[in-house]
């Protein structure tokens, strides 16, 4: 019993993960606003019914389809979390692994960079929750580094959003230049600069 229990359950997920990409793959074109159940049904060969077995809604599949987006993009904010100092070695890394991640998960941030201020309100509000997780997380990061001694918390956390708001444009960026090599360093210089300048601004904050 137990193993045909643990079958189904097999089968369950390996459905529910069929949705999810056959969502994912619909809106490597489209917002999610604008896709209807039937289309995703008919990617994997599913009736609607089916689909209600997993979701209540496509806003449901488009919550789980962002947790599954930050998933992957968890582990490019945990390393650029690991990176302590800010000298130009590390911002140069810093920018390397933001481009590594737009190129392996290029589906997953297209959909991030659009949802993100799409017309699917739980959507929007699934992104933005983790977003500013990510913020709290990275603050609580900087604030134990000696060179945040005496910032006042709001200050630290308003570093934090420069950060997260820096990785976030400069990736989607380099999702639009789309594989072009020229337009992709350029963007990588203008995000190795612009960190720069944030560092520099940081050295400098308790003096003005």
């Amino acid at each position: 019993m137990s193993h045909t229990l643990g079958v189904r359950q097999a089968q369950k997920q390996q459905t529910r993960q069929s949705l999810l990409d056959a969502g994912l793959r619909l809106l490597e074109h489209q917002s999610l606003s604008s896709v209807g159940l039937r289309e995703v049904t008919r990617e994997v060969g599913l009736t609607p019914s089916a689909f209600y077995r997993h979701f209540r809604d496509l806003p449901e599949l488009g919550v789980a389809l962002v947790d599954e987006s930050f998933g992957s993009l968890r582990v490019m904010v945990r390393a650029i979390r690991s990176e302590r100092a800010a000298t130009d070695e590390v911002i140069d890394r810093t920018v390397d692994l933001i481009a590594e991640y737009v190129r392996r998960h290029r589906a997953h941030f297209r959909f991030l960079a659009r949802e993100r201020h799409g017309g699917v309100q739980p959507v929007r509000d699934a992104i933005d929750a983790r977003f500013r997780q990510f913020a709290d997380d990275l603050a609580g990061d900087l604030a134990a580094q000696p060179e945040s001694e005496g910032w006042d918390p709001a200050d630290v956390r308003m570093l934090a959003d420069l950060y997260v708001d820096h990785a976030v444009t400069t990736a989607a960026a380099l999702l639009e230049a789309e594989g072009d090599a020229a337009a992709e360093a350029r963007i990588a210089a203008t995000a190795r600069r612009q960190l720069r300048l944030i560092s520099l601004g940081r050295r400098h904050w308790l003096r003005g």
